[in-house]
């Protein structure tokens, strides 16, 4: 009889132990939760322009005939909608080819890849000042978009409209980790220099503030992993429905045969 209790209460004590660690730590960067206070560097921030980047490149003046040649005509977007009486035109954008540059306007091929944009925008003026006076340039990249999947509220694609953007701004344009992300092991990939990069970033460790990669670049990709809860929740509902699938083709198998006995046995 002790012999049983004490098997029973291993049994349980090694379930409950199993039970909790699959629980995953919900709040965030959990080693500072305590501290009133602190800092932490804040990293470079600014993209820089790559290979198929798409750029918006304006130049204004005080006198705009002298700078409108530098920059590309307007287009009307056209519509496929009869009943549109007009659209809005809109700039034209400069596509950074393989090489890295782009074809500007009187000025030439400019290599563009591996600036920042104020470092293109600094360049071009530069440039554009030996014939305009007090040239105003701007540059923008218009295809900023990083791509947020796994145990979040809202997967999928966000267009970013500033170049700060960081890994807790992704989250929170997706509606945050459901409560069956996994905290301690975010997936971040990453295109660089050709190659894809990849790495595990903890969001219970305040260290992910001051990691390289927290602020985002252009095209990354963000993957929540499920918790063990998850997972073990989906493993039992594909075998709940694996068995529920047989069971299915074994009643149905029957229901057959067994109308074949009985139109056997009335003929």
């Amino acid at each position: 009889m002790k012999l049983r209790i004490i098997a029973v209460a291993g049994a349980v004590a090694l379930f409950l132990s199993s039970c909790s660690s699959s629980k995953t730590v919900l709040p965030y960067f959990t080693d500072i939760s305590e501290v009133a206070e602190g800092s932490f560097e804040a990293g470079d921030y600014t993209p820089e322009i790559k290979p198929d980047d798409e750029l918006v490149i304006t130049v204004m003046s005080e006198v705009p005939e002298a700078s409108a040649p530098y920059n590309l005509p307007m287009v009307n977007p056209g519509s496929r909608d009869k009943l549109t009486v007009s659209t809005t035109p809109r700039q034209q954008t400069y596509i950074v080819d393989s090489n890295g540059d782009i074809n500007f306007p009187i000025l030439g091929r400019i290599h563009a890849a591996g600036l920042t944009c104020e470092q293109l925008q600094k360049e071009i003026t530069e440039k554009v000042s030996a014939d305009v006076k007090d040239p105003l340039v701007t540059v923008n990249l218009v295809n900023f978009k990083v791509v947020v999947a796994g145990e979040v509220a809202k997967p999928g694609t966000v267009t970013v409209t500033t170049n700060r953007f960081s890994l807790l701004d992704a989250l929170g344009a997706a509606g945050d980790l459901t409560p069956y992300g996994e905290r301690s092991n975010v997936l971040l990939v990453r295109e660089e220099n050709g190659k894809r990069t990849f790495t595990h970033l903890d969001l219970n460790s305040s260290e992910t503030l001051s990691s390289p990669y927290f602020y985002l670049r252009q095209n990354d990709y963000i993957y929540v992993e499920p918790n063990k809860v998850r997972q073990a929740n989906s493993k039992y509902n594909q075998d709940n429905a694996y068995k529920l699938t047989v069971v299915s083709t074994v009643v149905s198998a029957a229901s057959v045969i067994a109308s074949l006995v009985i139109a056997l046995t009335i003929k």
